[in-house]
């Protein structure tokens, strides 16, 4: 992501409306039609304002712990229409219930708690972690 890591700050996605237009771009680019999106932590910067202005465009999303939740209005969540799996690890006592506490307004979200996990659910226990995820697409066929 363009300004995390190694990557150099770019000024196109300082704004919520430009980190938007950056991942629709690259979802373009990729020819992805109606993805799930797969937000863990710093990429809710990315993906959150996308969900909220583009979340037609996404067959389902799926937040783990995403940064940027408070950012937004429970109003603003609750017209979002996208089937969600909200995903956090049951030892992440920070940032897993932070983001619960907004994205709950979601009104087509169902909540999955992987445990003995912590921020990074999906390295510390990859097999819960995955199970919990294939359920979700398999519910969205």
């Amino acid at each position: 992501m363009p300004g995390y890591g190694d990557s150099p700050p770019a000024e196109t996605v300082a704004t919520a409306q430009g980190r938007v237009a950056f991942l629709d771009h690259i979802l373009q680019q990729l020819g992805l039609q109606r993805p799930v999106l797969v937000s863990p932590s710093m990429s809710g910067r990315f993906a959150l304002p996308f969900l909220l202005a583009r979340g037609d465009r996404l067959a389902g999303f799926v937040p783990i712990a995403p940064v940027g939740t408070k950012d937004y209005t429970a109003e603003q969540y609750r017209q979002v229409q996208t089937p969600t799996l909200i995903l956090y690890g049951d030892r992440d006592t920070s940032l897993g219930p932070l983001a619960l506490q907004s994205l709950r307004h979601l009104p087509r979200h169902r909540v999955s708690m992987v445990p003995d996990a912590g921020h990074a659910c999906y390295l510390d226990k990859p097999e819960d972690f995955h199970q919990a995820l294939l359920g979700f697409l398999r519910q969205l066929k």
